[in-house]
């Protein structure tokens, strides 16, 4: 059973290249980005909350984020295992998340850390076009994550589980890397 989560920067190619491995593995895919847009789409009352949060460029709340994670990974049917796309985004989270891993006997959780320069990660998330993304929200969202984010990779890294991937290329060349790094 894969057991991953994909971690990096905002538009390093999380989604993306956790889409191509969620369909080559038959993995369960849980974005956490696309299940809180969608309930902004759908007005739902987290999405409500979520909405004025993500528009100032700051994260969703922990206690908020967890409730998602631990009811789809609880939910979830899927044998062949998982790819967190998303989460966690703090140290509260990821302990949260391992507290959860205990919980559901996962014991052998990859974290797979996409890398790419910061002006290629703007300049790839102006071209993806949404409209949150204003080269100003951007740079914010880059300087939240390397603030807040970038240290869970420490807490992955004591555990020894986090595989370092270039995340610049073409997607089939990353996701080629990725796929040779988890067949080891």
């Amino acid at each position: 059973m894969d057991q991953l989560i994909i971690f990096g920067p905002p538009g390093v190619g999380k989604g993306t290249q956790a889409e191509l491995l969620s369909t080559s593995l038959n993995l369960f895919h849980l974005s956490t980005g696309e299940v809180l847009r969608k309930a902004v789409t759908e007005g739902t009352d987290l999405g409500n909350k979520a909405k004025a949060i993500m528009e100032s460029g700051s994260l969703v709340p922990d206690d908020v984020m967890i409730g998602i994670v631990k009811e789809a990974l609880t939910t979830n049917k899927n044998q062949n295992g998982f790819i967190l796309d998303g989460f966690p985004r703090t140290i509260a989270q990821a302990e949260s998340l391992s507290n959860i891993f205990k919980d559901l006997k996962y014991e052998n959780v990859k974290v797979i850390n996409l890398i790419a320069g910061t002006e290629e990660l703007v300049k790839r998330l102006l071209k993806r076009g949404r409209s949150d993304d204003t080269e100003e929200t951007i740079r914010q969202r880059l300087k939240i994550y390397y603030d807040a984010t970038e240290p869970v990779k420490d807490y992955y890294d004591k555990q020894g589980n986090v595989i370092d991937i270039k995340g610049e290329g073409s997607k089939d060349e990353i996701f080629g890397y990725i796929t040779k790094a988890l067949s080891v």
